[in-house]
């Protein structure tokens, strides 16, 4: 594309989500290099593209992947053929990009911490009678493989197939961490101070 982007995009996750206001001729538009309609695609859909990351990745890293994924589709915009929603081809775009990068930060993990132990760091059971969830919280306290397999499969709702196809393993590996990962969040959002 010969086109570049003369704006710089910003992450702004204050303002409320917009209706779809979307104009289909804003994904011809942009794939013919406008800026402005480039924009107006990046408001519609950076919320969901954050959150994508956020839960995929944590907070650390979710902004700047963000970023890549929306530079990603710039630069990657014309090849989208209209067979689905924009929104559905940037999300597979989005989740493809953010499992590549997830392998550099599992990388730079290792060399900090032990797989076994965040295990270890998992809270399963809080004192007293609390009930309160912290759902979020649980899911980001996943090791990274059960972890990224819950979120595929039960949050984006991805079959086994598809996520053993997207990370190059067997669909009895994604079973087994979407297993594991049930078992580890039942354990921290179950009752409590039994």
């Amino acid at each position: 594309m010969s086109a570049t982007l003369t704006w710089q995009p910003v992450l702004t996750l204050e303002r409320p989500a917009l209706s779809q206001t979307l104009d289909p001729s804003d994904v011809a538009q942009a794939a013919r290099g406008d800026a402005r309609a480039f924009k107006r695609l990046y408001e519609e859909n950076v919320d969901r593209v954050h959150a994508l990351a956020r839960r995929m990745v944590g907070h650390d890293h979710a902004s700047e992947l963000t970023q890549d994924v929306f530079v990603r589709a710039w630069q990657k915009l014309h090849t989208f053929r209209g067979e689905a929603r924009f929104s559905t081809w940037l999300h597979r775009l989005a989740v493809n990009l953010i499992l590549s990068k997830r392998a550099s930060f599992a990388t730079q993990r290792a060399r900090f911490i032990g797989d076994d132990e965040v295990l270890d760091r998992i809270e399963t059971r809080r004192n007293g009678r609390e009930h309160a969830i912290d759902f979020e919280g649980a899911i980001e306290k996943l090791p990274d493989g059960a972890r990224m397999i819950f979120l595929l499969h039960d949050v984006e709702g991805y079959r086994h197939e598809e996520i053993a196809g997207m990370l190059g393993v067997t669909t009895g590996t994604t079973k087994a961490q979407l297993h594991r990962a049930r078992m580890l969040l039942r354990g921290h959002l179950g009752p409590r101070g039994e």
